[in-house]
């Protein structure tokens, strides 16, 4: 796998959302956090266009009441690895997509400006399929060799008080060392 020049993973499915924008330009893409969320709409309900929908500002609110809920959420994110390991984009890398909302690490605020943000069609309460962590290893690693990454961490670690993502069942350890083996 490899990001281009213009932030965009080759050969990945690449639908365009409006939920992003610029980032800082005194970033010059210095980029030095990849997030790593997971979300599933209806919750816990896996293989619709919904999640799609919702990144797109499409999502039709009368197909499940879950979805008046989250009406007016604008949000995106740069990435997203559905549970049999396909990868779509809906942000350049180069861009600011909406992922993180209020946020912070390491005492710097809005996390959107300087991160990647990678969702994983999931929950808190089921696992990851083996194909999400392969394809998230290999898409982490060409987000290493494209940007200054320097840390990886969950929705959870950069918004503590608001969100539990990736959740209980990502196993970090088992990410962290496919990544350091394909480093290898």
């Amino acid at each position: 796998m490899k990001i281009d020049r213009s932030g965009f993973l080759v050969g990945a499915r690449y639908i365009a959302t409006p939920n992003c924008d610029e980032r800082p330009p005194e970033l010059d893409l210095q980029i030095p956090l990849l997030v790593i969320h997971n979300i599933s709409l209806p919750p816990r309900e896996y293989g619709s266009d919904d999640v799609i929908d919702f990144f797109t500002n499409r999502l039709d609110v009368n197909k499940h009441p879950y979805f008046t809920l989250i009406a007016d959420l604008r949000v995106s994110a740069h990435f997203l690895i559905r549970r049999d390991g396909e990868i779509i984009q809906f942000a350049s890398c180069n861009r600011r997509a909406w992922h993180a909302g209020v946020s912070a690490w390491r005492d710097r605020e809005r996390c959107n400006d300087y991160s990647i943000g990678i969702e994983l069609e999931g929950s808190d309460a089921d696992p990851f399929s083996d194909s999400q962590y392969e394809k998230l290893a290999e898409l982490a690693q060409a987000i290493q060799a494209a940007y200054p990454i320097k840390d990886i961490v969950g929705h959870s670690d950069i918004a503590p008080v608001r969100k539990t993502d990736p959740g209980p069942h990502f196993d970090w350890t088992r990410f962290l060392a496919m990544i350091e083996k394909e480093s290898a």
